[in-house]
């Protein structure tokens, strides 16, 4: 009888803002491993079905279940252990495994928490999985697979770290056709994602990107990106991606090779992508503005060098004026991502940083409150130095404050980020601007702008 494998995406806590909808690609990538070495995959997708614990139970008690798997990220980490327990109850004899960037660093943690979880896999989970489903299989003992934290006669192991893949290129395109693709959609429109490296070559503070898969760069060939672009489109008809790379410009002629690529075969795809302001330049920006791209998000974080400095984010001020410039000018929507509230924020800085995100004037903004994430130095500083004082992972949303800061309150850093929301959104001249470009993209920020005037008449009526 073939084993019952299923693959799950739990969903968001309640009340927390939801992101958008795209095919999760660590899950993606293991269903095709799984495929490709002949296994049935089921997959259910609690955040594109928009469905909650009871409509799951059902679905996996019409289902044999011998194995599942369940990713997670920190704000999703409990609806995963929910998902475990509620599993293991309908399924009592069955093998569950989580992974993803949040157990990584959390595996033990997890373990003792959960204790319907079985195996943690950490890091990447293509090889660790398929191995651990293989020797399960065959009833061998799994106890000894690199990359896993599991449980053996009461004890908890923790093996070895697997060694990173080398070649991306061996590995199959994600199982996109497991996935409800009619709810994998923004606004009627239907964007699939793209990831053409794994790892960093820098060490923010705030980020577990390089912590989980490595401080190098491992990319995928030209050849082969621009083949699984020429794949969606032709067997889903997509024309909209977005390359879910932290720094998707790093290599820059490699950049310049994929955007040739796409230019030479003809395909007639829009793209957006983000990156750093110091791995650009203006004949590389109108380079990807001819081969489709659409739009850019920088990681500005800061308008102040000295949290700047403070994040080890490698970058000034006047580099992220140089690069949206160069944005503006070639014609591409250039986005900035900032972080409010990292440790030695003071209101000056936010006002500084508030002021500097105007003077840029990109076309969209996100504020984020810095989020502690285990397993990066940001969350074992508040952790070491005592201020951590919500520790509901359920809560790390990036919208709430979780750690004291000594120069404001949590509510006046609250105040602070929809203030900035607020003046940077209720222009007058940034309303009349976001009508040229494009309708997915104006239609969008109109909903954000509305949520933001609604919020600010809640505000002078006394209603927060």
């Amino acid at each position: 009888m073939k084993m019952g494998i299923t693959l799950v995406n739990p969903p968001y806590p309640v009340g927390s803002h939801k992101h958008p909808p795209f095919t999760p690609l660590g899950l993606g990538y293991l269903a095709s491993v799984l495929e490709k070495n002949g296994y049935e995959i089921k997959v259910i997708d609690c955040q594109a079905l928009d469905i909650d614990y009871s409509v799951f139970r059902k679905k996996i008690s019409k289902t044999k279940i011998d194995i599942l798997g369940i990713t997670s990220t920190t704000l999703t980490y409990k609806s995963a252990l929910k998902i475990a327990s509620i599993t293991k109850e309908v399924w009592p004899k069955c093998i569950i495994l989580l992974g993803g960037p949040h157990v990584t660093f959390w595996d033990k943690e997890a373990l003792q928490e959960c204790q319907e979880l079985d195996i943690i896999v950490r890091k990447e989970g293509e090889i660790t999985f398929l191995e651990l489903v293989k020797k399960i299989e065959s009833g061998r003992d799994y106890s000894d697979v690199l990359g896993t934290t599991l449980r053996k006669k009461e004890k908890i192991i923790k093996n070895a770290d697997r060694p990173y893949i080398e070649n991306l290129d061996d590995l199959p395109f994600p199982a996109h056709h497991l996935w409800p693709l009619e709810r994998l959609t923004k606004h009627g429109i239907m964007i699939f994602p793209i990831i053409t490296s794994r790892g960093c070559v820098y060490w923010c503070d705030f980020c577990t990107t390089v912590r989980m898969f490595g401080r190098r760069y491992r990319i995928r060939t030209p050849k082969n990106v621009v083949d699984e672009l020429e794949y969606l489109k032709k067997r889903f008809g997509a024309n909209r991606f977005t390359f879910y790379d932290d720094t998707f410009t790093v290599d820059q002629n490699r950049t310049l090779e994929i955007c040739r690529e796409i230019k030479n075969r003809k395909l007639k795809i829009e793209w957006d992508c983000e990156t750093r302001v110091d791995m650009v330049t203006k004949e590389l920006l109108l380079e990807m503005k001819n081969a489709g791209c659409v739009s850019v998000w920088f990681g500005v974080e800061s308008g102040s060098k000295k949290v700047l400095d403070a994040m080890r984010k490698g970058i000034s001020p006047a580099q992220t004026v140089k690069a949206f410039k160069w944005a503006k000018e070639v014609g591409l929507i250039a986005v900035a991502g900032v972080i409010l509230g990292f440790p030695g924020e003071t209101k000056e800085t936010i006002e500084e940083t508030t002021r500097f995100v105007e003077k840029l004037n990109p076309n969209d903004v996100g504020y984020y409150i810095a989020t502690p994430y285990p397993g990066t130095p940001l969350y074992n500083k508040v952790v070491e130095e005592g201020i951590l004082k919500i520790t509901d992972f359920n809560k790390f949303d990036t919208a709430t404050p979780l750690f004291e800061m000594g120069t404001m309150t949590g509510d006046e850093l609250r105040d602070l980020r929809e203030k900035a929301f607020q003046r940077f959104y209720l222009r007058p001249a940034y309303f009349f601007s976001i009508f040229g470009t494009g309708r997915l993209w104006s239609f969008a920020i109109l909903k954000t702008i509305l949520a933001h005037l609604r919020r600010a008449f809640l505000r002078k009526i006394g209603m927060k």
